[in-house]
């Protein structure tokens, strides 16, 4: 089998685990609108607890660590994402949930196995960010396993996706030379805000006030050393990624904010605010900056840059601040169900882009394959 014949089979290999990842999304946002009480058919009884682990373990961390094992290139790192998947879909079945939850804990803990390895190959200070981020998901996922429901866990679950993107984020810093100063001070920051996070579940009227001052603090490194500030001036993908970082940076301070003066909550508008501006602002405005980037070494499929995939973070970045402002601030229930409706279609409109400027960009590069044969 030539080389690639074996790229294309790993590709399909790997799209195998990012179809589950799709649907522990689906599932998670039809979830997420059967919460704000929208008329959705009820595909399991369950379905509306799974909204936060569908979305983070199912989806968000399924795709994390299918991207560390295609870096590793080992065949027991791809148990991490296989078990996410499904621990994700599993847990929508009749099958028990602890099963499910199992699964999960399972698929979390080769995870951190995953930066084990990255780390004796090239220790980082981004490592090991991306490190305590992946810890913070394992032991989110073994307190749900235990028992412990999905809102007190909301900072632990943060932690887990704000830590592996900051860790990321410095990879890239690095370019620009920040210093070692600035790299222990990111680390500092991150221990700080996974320790914060952990004693959310015992002690959280001081502990979540604290980690919003170390978010405010994250976001305060990530704006000054992060390249973005750079490339936002610079056309095409480099400003698209930067405008996406920037705008999500701005959620992660406006969640950071909330946790500081908001304090310690599991339900009501500020936490509805904050957790939404977390995972919807930060999270989910990251994946859209890095897809471009990100799935064609996972893939093989390419996304080129169009200003239509502009659009999608438009929508998302006006879904959520309809629903933060006049639903969440204001208190007007159809602001929150029509902020949740724009998000979720938000991210079906990015993912139909993607598709047509892949398989546009496909039709392209075999027309010039045939035109030069």
């Amino acid at each position: 089998m030539d080389t690639s014949s074996r790229a294309g089979v790993a590709s399909r290999a790997r799209l195998l685990l990012v179809l589950p990842a799709a649907a522990a999304l689906v599932l998670g946002l039809i979830a997420g609108l059967l919460l704000l009480g929208l008329p959705l058919p009820i595909l399991s009884d369950r379905l509306a607890d799974l909204h936060a682990p569908l979305l983070v373990f199912g989806f968000v961390g399924t795709l994390i660590s299918l991207e560390r094992a295609v870096a590793l290139r080992a065949g027991w790192a791809y148990a991490a994402p296989a078990l996410l998947a499904i621990g994700a879909i599993a847990a929508v079945t009749p099958v028990p949930l602890p099963a499910a939850q199992a699964a999960t804990v399972a698929g979390l803990a080769v995870h951190v196995l995953q930066y084990g390895a990255i780390w004796r190959r090239q220790p980082m200070t981004a490592t090991a960010v991306q490190a305590l981020g992946a810890a913070a998901g394992l032991l989110a996922a073994v307190a749900w396993c235990g028992g412990v429901p999905p809102a007190p866990l909301v900072p632990l679950l943060a932690a887990f996706l704000v830590l592996t993107i900051a860790g990321e984020r410095l990879e890239l810093a690095r370019i620009a030379a920040p210093g070692i100063r600035a790299e222990r001070v990111l680390f500092a920051l991150a221990l700080a805000l996974a320790t914060a996070c952990l004693l959310s579940l015992t002690a959280p009227v001081v502990a979540v006030p604290v980690a919003g001052f170390v978010l405010l603090g994250l976001v305060a490194w990530l704006v000054r050393y992060d390249v973005a500030r750079r490339t936002v001036r610079m056309p095409g993908l480099p400003r698209y990624v930067a405008v996406c970082l920037l705008a999500g940076y701005a959620w992660l301070a406006v969640a950071g904010a909330g946790w500081l003066l908001g304090g310690a909550r599991t339900e009501g508008a500020v936490y509805d605010a904050t957790t939404h501006a977390i995972f919807l602002g930060f999270v989910i405005t990251m994946i859209m900056a890095h897809a471009p980037v990100i799935l064609p070494a996972v893939l093989h499929v390419g996304i080129p840059y169009h200003p239509a995939l502009y659009a999608p973070v438009a929508l998302l970045q006006a879904a959520l601040l309809v629903r933060v402002v006049a639903g969440d601030a204001w208190g007007w229930v159809p602001a929150l169900q029509a902020g949740g409706i724009g998000a979720a279609a938000a991210l079906i409109l990015f993912g139909a882009t993607a598709v047509t400027l892949s398989l546009r960009d496909g039709r392209i590069e075999r027309s010039r394959a045939r035109v030069t044969a």
